[in-house]
Parts: C-alpha cells; sequence; structure tokens
C-alpha cells in the first residue's frame, strides 16, 4: 500500500507542477490580452465615437473612395478633404496603391494624436480593425461604413508611426 501511496503523491505533485505552469502560462497570455483590450479601449471609448458612429449595411449610404499611396518621401491620403452633411452615412472605399501597409482611423485631431503617440510607444501591440479604423495592405481595398452624427471637424489619419507625419492625414467638415 505504501508503494501505491508514493506514487499518488508524485502523481500529485506532478499534477501540482503542471497546473503551476499552465497557470504562468496563463497569466503571460492574459496580460497580452489585457494590453490589446487596452489598446482597444484607447480607440473606443465605451463604444463613443466623437466622429459618429459604425453605420448599418442595410441602410443607403453615399459612396467616397480614398486613395492611399507614398511617393517622393510623402505619404497622402487622395481627396484630403471631405464634406459631409449631418447624419450622412457613407460608405469609404479605402484603396491603397502603395507599397506600405496603411490604415485610416476616423476622430478628432486630439484622439488621433494622442492614438499616435500610443502607437509609438508600443508599435508590436496587436491592432485590429474597429469600427473606425481599416488596416489596408498594400495593392488592397476595403471599406468602412460610417455614419456622421455630429457636426464638427474631424480628420483621417493613419497612425502607423512616421505615417501622420509624412503628411498622411485628411479633413472631414461635417455640417
Amino acid at each position: 500500500m505504501t508503494n501505491g501511496t508514493n506514487a499518488g503523491r508524485r502523481m500529485i505533485a506532478g499534477l501540482a507542477i503542471a497546473a503551476m505552469a499552465g497557470a504562468a502560462g496563463a497569466g503571460m497570455m492574459w496580460a497580452g490580452v489585457g494590453a490589446a483590450m487596452a489598446h482597444d479601449d484607447h480607440h473606443q471609448h465605451a463604444e463613443s465615437y466623437a466622429a459618429g458612429e459604425p453605420g448599418q449595411a442595410r441602410k443607403p449610404a453615399r459612396l467616397i473612395e480614398i486613395v492611399m499611396a507614398e511617393g517622393d518621401g510623402k505619404m497622402m491620403y487622395e481627396p484630403a478633404r471631405l464634406e459631409i452633411k449631418k447624419g450622412e452615412q457613407v460608405k469609404f472605399v479605402l484603396r491603397n496603391r502603395g507599397e506600405l501597409l496603411h490604415e485610416i482611423v476616423l476622430g478628432t485631431a486630439q484622439e488621433n494624436l494622442e492614438h499616435g503617440e500610443e502607437m509609438k510607444k508600443h508599435s508590436d501591440m496587436p491592432h485590429g480593425d474597429l469600427p473606425n479604423a481599416k488596416h489596408i495592405e498594400p495593392g488592397k481595398s476595403g471599406e468602412l461604413l460610417w455614419k456622421f452624427t455630429k457636426a464638427g471637424v474631424f480628420e483621417y489619419a493613419c497612425l502607423i508611426p512616421g505615417h501622420r507625419e509624412a503628411g498622411m492625414v485628411g479633413t472631414i467638415v461635417v455640417k
């Protein structure tokens, strides 16, 4: 019986060690998830956006094409200025004609400047698409559906470090 008891103790000790190792790994995994969630919180302030709200696919929308490109040491959107009516829903058709990854983030200049600073500090942080943001790979296209519910001056910017500074920012005037 002593042999069986010792084997049982060894098995329990082995399981305890495995559980602790698993918990440590899970803790590291959850720390990474926490960092990603903190980054997402920076984008989406409790589902409230200064520039409006995510659009509804079943409702009509005006189509606006925005081209992303770089050249001659500059990065740009074309067009760089848009006028939109308050309450209007817009489907942005985004085309990356450049050779680099670009993104578009809708917000106020202040929000985008703050987010850009966070991107510089944490450039390796996971960064997925959000309702007010979209990444577009070189040579690819994408869409962003948005309803502008508030009047004001907003912007769209590429917050990948160095891109905004190279000129990749546009203005949206909502009247």
